[in-house]
This record gives structure tokens, sequence and C-alpha cells, in this order.
């Protein structure tokens, strides 16, 4: 048992196998329920199951139209700003060892991105014109 603990504590191989048996458990789930629901699922192909709908709504149109380019600028904008709250977690969880240092560099880190949303708000690219 206790060679079992220093294996684990130490940097081996042996230490990173609970997180290769968990992708191997998490992989092998997936496939298992494709299969499952494959084998057992119905197979009735109707002309209202073939028909193509957005959100439940029928389509209408031709699929090809143009969309808005405010509509992909607000979405790289969300995940930008998204991405940015993500960095936020490591300072949290080691806001007590990073001190005064930590903290000025997670404030200059937030004035660079609020120096980016005041840009983007001045340039009105979350303004929507219909």
């Amino acid at each position: 048992m206790n060679f079992i603990l220093l294996a684990i504590e130490k940097d081996t191989p042996l230490s990173y196998f609970p997180i290769a048996l968990q992708l191997v458990i998490a992989i092998g789930f997936v496939v298992v329920m494709m299969v499952v629901t494959h084998l057992l699922g119905p197979r009735r192909k109707t002309h209202d199951k073939l028909i193509n709908f957005e959100s439940g709504i029928p389509s209408v149109g031709n699929a090809r139209q143009p969309v808005g380019i405010k509509y992909f600028l607000v979405a790289i904008l969300f995940v930008l700003f998204d991405v940015e709250v993500i960095f936020f977690y490591p300072y949290a969880v080691n806001f007590k060892e990073l001190g005064k240092d930590g903290f000025l560099e997670v404030a200059l880190f937030v004035a660079f991105f609020l120096c980016g949303f005041i840009y983007i708000v001045k340039k009105g690219a979350l303004e929507w014109e219909e």
C-alpha cells in the first residue's frame, strides 16, 4: 500500500493513470451509447422527418442568403471576453499566494481588455441597425 502511495505522489507515469483511465472510460461510454442508440433506435424515414428546419421553424427561401456581419462580430467579441473570464480562475485559486504583485498583474490584464471594450463601443460594433 505504501508503495502505491509513494508512486502516486511522485511525478511518474503511474501518477497519470487516473487521468488515462477516466479518458478511456469517457470515450468508451460515448462509443457504447452511440452503438446502442443506433441499434435500438427507430428507423422510420418519413417525408416530415426529412424536411429541413431551423429551431422548429420551417425553412423559407434560399439558404444561401447573406448573413449580417454584425452577427459574427458579436459572436467573436463574446468568445473574446468569455475567454478573458477563464483566466480569472487561476488567479482566484491562488490570490493569497500572489499577493499585491498578482493583484496588479490582474488589474493590468483587466485594464487591457477594458481598453478593448471601450474601443469596440466607440466604433459602434455593438450597435444594431435594422
